[in-house]
């Protein structure tokens, strides 16, 4: 054979699905034990078998097994944390529904078409429209299934940032726990195997290239990579994908974004990592939309991670109050702006020096009365009460004329049903006429990636060059990219994850199976 054959040879091996390289394990892992099939053929022995293998516990990881585990199949939930849940856990409990009941019963009229509008907007338009179609069209069925789960809303709808009228949902908790408890209650009851400290390492594929199951470390301690035993899973249907963003993964953002180094704090669990992501990649999944890294406008600087200023800003700051530089006691932006809008603005205030400036946001009382962290962030002094504004100003270096004069104009402009500053939508704005106040400092943190790996409606992860779909391999939410664009709408996370979740689930369990050999 000569040299030049010899390539084409080695090319060939190398473009057949990349089977060989897996079964390796790439990485330095140890070979996996194989037996003689028929035909030549090497086949693999799994020390469990089950028909779907769900990767991740989160809002997608979770709807994603209950609904597979619907038809029957047998189903296994891993998460390599000693906890389930993951970043859902932590998350605010929002989910934008069109066509609630909650809103008809308010008097809201809302539709499919307007919330796939209102994503494309502030996606920029790079949003996969047949994917947003499929999450917004899915919002109320998907609701309501939580619903009959066990997940408790609070009665009233709330109106968050960059959407064109009211259509969030909160759980009564105001946190994911108030969804991820109850689903994984129902996932216990209908006898779904769930494993934690259970580490994905790499893919196993058979010699048609389709995934079959999964090499993992089972027993694992995070974040230390080589502990735990390494065992093979087999899934005889399919592998869904359930693994979140990576947002606490500061080298592999920064690669993405430069911008974003270990100096911006992350509201993202420790878990919250790249490796899934790299083993898709590896197989040949498509990634897009990487360098969209979501910043978080509500969160403040004086504490750490998500915290109580999120939960505050959203619920009374932003739709309740204002938000002022405090140099100037001015307001510089729309508070009901998109996500990216917002925090792109927040961003800018900066000193000669480059620093910091940090905004101040502010409601007074009725404004923070749904506000269910108040009492701990005026503990922890992440929030400070004031009763007039004089007293505001000093607590923040504001200076007191300009910011009751901005007051004033605020006042105006709600009697007259429309902000000539900025354009902020007004159907629930408040006058802020009296004390008591409570203020905030502000800056961003890092909180979704928008970018995944590329899927088809069917929740196919699709491969890189062909742009078809890598055969036993399904991913949903955050997991995946394409859906939000350059920005993810508030509340749409939540939105996104069960309802492609279930699609995942219930798509999967219609593969065919695949006889494996248990070891």
């Amino acid at each position: 054979m000569s040299e030049k054959q010899k390539m084409d040879h080695s090319r060939r091996q190398l473009l057949k699905g990349g089977a060989a390289l897996t079964l390796a394990g790439i990485g330095g892992a140890a070979t996996l034990p194989v037996m003689a099939g028929t035909q030549g053929k090497v086949q693999t022995k799994f020390d469990e078998i089950v028909d779907i293998i769900v990767i991740g516990s989160g809002f997608a990881g979770m709807s994603a097994a209950l609904k597979a585990r619907e038809s029957g199949d047998s189903v296994m939930v891993i998460d390599k944390m000693p906890v389930f849940g993951g970043n859902s856990t932590i998350n605010g409990g929002a989910m934008a529904v069109a066509g609630s009941p909650l809103q008809k019963k308010e008097g809201i009229e809302d539709s499919v078409d307007t919330m796939v509008a209102d994503m494309l907007e502030a996606g920029r338009g790079m949003n996969d429209v047949e994917m947003l179609k499929l999450v917004c069209n899915g919002t109320a069925e998907s609701c309501e299934w939580l619903t009959e789960h066990g997940v408790k809303w609070k009665p009233f709808v709330q109106h968050f940032g960059g959407h064109s009228l009211p259509r969030v949902l909160q759980t009564v908790e105001s946190s994911g726990a108030g969804i991820i408890r109850p689903l994984i209650k129902a996932a216990k009851k209908a006898g779904i195997d769930m494993r934690n400290q259970t580490k994905l390492e790499s893919f196993v594929k058979n010699d048609e290239g389709r995934v079959i199951g999964i090499k993992v470390r089972d027993g694992f301690y995070f974040p230390r990579n080589k502990t735990g035993k390494v065992r093979l899973f087999g899934a005889s249907k399919g592998v869904i994908m359930a693994t979140g963003g990576f947002g606490r993964d500061i080298e592999y953002r920064q690669m993405q974004q430069p911008k974003l180094t270990k100096e911006l704090d992350s509201t993202n669990h420790a878990g919250a990592t790249s490796e899934a992501l790299k083993q898709m990649m590896l197989i040949g999944a498509n990634p897009i939309h990487l360098d969209q890294i979501q910043l978080g406008p509500w969160a403040s600087p004086d504490e750490k991670g998500f915290g109580t200023a999120s939960q505050f800003n959203t619920i009374a700051t932003y739709p309740s109050g204002i938000v002022v530089d405090s140099r100037t006691g001015e307001r510089f932006f729309n508070e009901l702006a998109d996500r990216k809008a917002r925090a792109d603005a927040i961003m800018t205030r900066r000193d000669e020096q480059g620093n910091p400036v940090y905004p101040i946001g502010f409601t007074n009382a009725e404004g923070a009365k749904k506000a269910q962290t108040l009492a701990w962030g005026l503990k922890y002094k992440v929030i400070q009460q004031a009763e007039t504004l004089d007293e505001l100003a000093q607590l923040y270096g504001i200076p007191a004329k300009a910011l009751k004069e901005q007051v004033s104009r605020w006042n105006k402009a709600v009697s007259a049903g429309k902000d000539r500053e900025f354009g902020r939508p007004m159907q629930k704005a408040m006058k802020l006429d009296q004390g008591p106040w409570y203020g905030v400092r502000m800056w961003p943190k890092v909180h979704y990636c928008m970018g995944g790996v590329r899927v088809n409606t069917h929740s196919q992860v699709l491969h890189l060059i062909t742009d078809k779909p890598i055969e036993g391999l399904f991913a949903a939410g955050e997991a995946t990219g394409g859906i939000h664009g350059a920005s993810r709408l508030g509340a749409c996370a939540v939105a996104e994850g069960v309802v492609t979740g279930r699609n995942a689930g219930q798509m999967c369990t219609q593969s065919k199976r695949v006889e494996l050999a248990q070891a």
